[in-house]
């Protein structure tokens, strides 16, 4: 009976930390920016090869991780000045832009690195509970992801920078014209999400065969973590990973991963006929109405 439910609370928590992880990044930029960055998983991706670079280095793993995070935010920061500042307010443009770099990327690492990198193997070993056997490496994951929720929520509530970022989200006139400097925040507002995409796949990377198509693997339920909280990167972001977590990862221990999946295209589906806005669009209804 403990192994069991023990087992259940395991599966959730690997699926709620992917999500968390993978769309943290996205979230940012998207709730942000209007910003629908194509490119996300490569920049996943490049987090992974850079950890795994600087790990087979001897570089210390810790360090190797922040190191791959600084890496991608810092190659976002020059994509957003050299691209992605020009086309601020052309949501359309924007995706062909970023889905042009993703492909790029793609296929610059496959000319530079190859087909795949050789791996790490996954630290800090296993444990037993009854019959079944668990990653304490996945353990810790988890605790970075509720990590990350809590720093994203200091940064954006209690912050000079948090408070500049959603003025400029909501009204970016008025607040360019209290003295914001707008397209400044959207820089740095690129840069760390990119950094957020750089830190997951560096996270992952010791889980995972490193190759330069990895990154769809998070794209795509990013995507659909995204479309399912809606626009506020906080809030939606922690209800749908929580929401889709438990969705995936019951069907998923059910009927199988395929199943798991499905699962979260078809609920997708049916938060966009019902809930347009997603979850934060229903938690800001409810606000509004209980001040009222």
């Amino acid at each position: 009976m403990l192994n069991s439910i023990f087992n259940y609370f395991y599966q959730f928590l690997d699926s709620f930390t992917f999500l968390i992880l993978a769309v943290a990044g996205l979230s940012i930029i998207f709730g942000m920016m209007g910003i629908i960055n194509l490119a996300h998983g490569e920049f996943i991706m490049l987090g992974s090869y850079a950890f795994t670079i600087l790990a087979k280095a001897s570089v210390p793993l810790v360090l190797s991780v922040l190191l791959a995070a600084v890496f991608v935010g810092i190659f976002g920061y020059l994509v957003d000045r050299l691209v992605v500042s020009r086309l601020y307010g052309r949501p359309l443009d924007s995706v062909v832009a970023t889905w042009g770099i993703s492909l790029l990327l793609r296929q610059g690492i496959l000319i530079l690195m190859g087909p795949s990198l050789p791996g790490l193997t996954t630290p800090l070993g296993t444990f037993t509970i009854g019959q079944s056997t668990y990653s304490v490496y996945r353990l810790l994951l988890a605790a970075v992801a509720i990590a990350v929720l809590i720093g994203m929520y200091v940064l954006f509530m209690h912050t000079p920078f948090g408070l500049h970022s959603r003025a400029t989200m909501q009204e970016q006139a008025v607040a360019q014209s209290l003295g914001v400097n707008t397209r400044q925040m959207y820089s740095i507002t690129f840069m760390l999400g990119s950094a957020l995409a750089g830190l997951c796949g560096a996270l992952y990377a010791p889980t995972m065969t490193i190759t330069p198509t990895m990154g769809q693997a998070f794209q795509n339920d990013s995507f659909v973590t995204v479309i399912v909280g809606g626009a506020d990167p906080l809030v939606g972001m922690a209800l749908s990973g929580g929401v889709l977590g438990i969705i995936q990862s019951m069907l998923s221990l059910l009927f199988g991963t395929f199943f798991g999946k499905m699962g979260l295209l078809v609920v997708a589906i049916l938060v966009i006929r019902i809930l347009p806005k997603g979850f934060s669009g229903l938690v800001e209804k409810h606000l509004v109405k209980g001040r009222r």
